[in-house]
């Protein structure tokens, strides 16, 4: 058998697509009794907003009884859950926060 008549097969590689992690949306909801600058503050503290961004996200928060604080993997947006809860029940606060998956 001579070089030509052999061939070589090479098959494509097959694209290997990352296993991304699945997003959740961290939120915090309104009540009539937290304080919107203790909002501002936990804002500022959890999710590294200045205090713009925080007041913007506070007033959507009271004005439409949510809003999204911030997005990330499971892991992580559970605990930003639980450090605004833990802020809020130090401080005697109703404030609430939930994840949701994307």
């Amino acid at each position: 058998m001579t070089q030509e008549d052999q061939k070589i097969i090479v098959e494509p590689k097959k694209k290997v697509k990352p296993n991304l992690p699945k997003m959740f949306k961290v939120l915090v909801l309104n009540d009539d009794f937290t304080p919107m600058e203790f909002v501002v503050d936990v804002l500022m503290k959890v999710f590294t907003k200045t205090e713009d961004e925080a007041t913007r996200i506070m007033l959507k928060i009271h004005t439409e009884g949510m809003a999204i604080c911030g997005i990330y993997p499971y892991e992580i947006a559970e605990t930003k859950m639980n450090q605004v809860l833990k802020l809020a029940k130090e401080a005697q606060h109703p404030l609430q926060s939930i994840i949701e998956k994307i």
